[in-house]
């Protein structure tokens, strides 16, 4: 139901018809007036009197909700919804650097040290993935400031989504250089390395997603089209991780 209403399919301003829409999905009616629930609270829908349950304008929308973020990629992955993110990277990121360069202590960095652990590790995509936000997360807290850790929801989501797009198109990079010169810069308690050491990370990632939208098939979902390209044959490579 979600899906439909971030794709326009059920548009905004329009009434929903919940019998309608509970005949269409198989779904009990409890089913869906749970469902409503949920996106009432996320700001997608609201009820009225007298007008029924409406889709609400998208500027009411919380598209910082990891829910919303996730709903975005789970049919199908939209290269201009992961550049926003990597914008909100880009903002958020080099500054939590400077910060965690300023405040790290012994147990951040050993939290670091993990996730790079991790990475060098990682023989397979979903291992790089979790070692790769294990690193973002450790990063986030390290900073000491609350409010920051708490966009890893945001971030988190948009790089597992960031990786599985890359993934399909691009070849193997190492990623522990990159994270490992940050790390080294937070570990010198040296703000101005560490936040250029983060842009140095970012600007890769975003050649990577440059490279993906340049080379996806017309009609694949690197695209953003509801058709579905092929999927490459043979093993996936571990690609990079930013």
């Amino acid at each position: 139901m979600a899906q439909r209403i971030l794709s326009g399919q059920i548009p905004e301003g329009s009434t929903i018809n919940v019998p309608d829409l509970q005949a269409d999905l198989g779904v009990s009616l409890t089913a869906v007036r749970e469902a409503l629930k949920v996106l009432t609270a996320k700001g997608l829908v609201d009820a009225r009197q007298k007008r029924g349950t409406f889709v609400r304008p998208r500027s009411d929308w919380n598209l910082l909700d990891a829910d919303m973020i996730r709903w975005h990629f789970d049919d199908d992955v939209r290269p201009e919804l992961l550049e926003e993110l990597h914008e909100v990277r880009g903002i958020v990121e080099p500054a939590a650097a400077r910060l965690a360069a300023l405040r790290a202590d012994d147990s951040h960095l050993t939290a670091l040290d993990a996730a790079l652990e991790e990475m060098a590790s990682a023989t397979d995509d979903v291992a790089a993935a979790i070692a790769d936000l294990a690193f973002h997360r450790a990063l986030l807290a390290a900073t000491g400031n609350e409010l920051l850790t708490k966009m890893e929801v945001i971030m988190e989501t948009g790089l597992a989504d960031r990786d599985r797009l890359v993934h399909k198109v691009k070849p193997s990079d190492d990623p522990l250089p990159s994270h490992r010169r940050v790390v080294d810069a937070v570990r010198a308690h040296d703000p101005v390395a560490a936040e250029q050491a983060m842009r140095e990370l970012l600007a890769k990632a975003a050649e990577d997603l440059t490279e993906v939208r340049g080379s996806a098939p017309r009609g694949s979902k690197a695209h953003g089209s509801k058709a579905h390209g092929s999927k490459a044959r043979g093993s996936k490579p571990r690609g990079r991780r930013a």
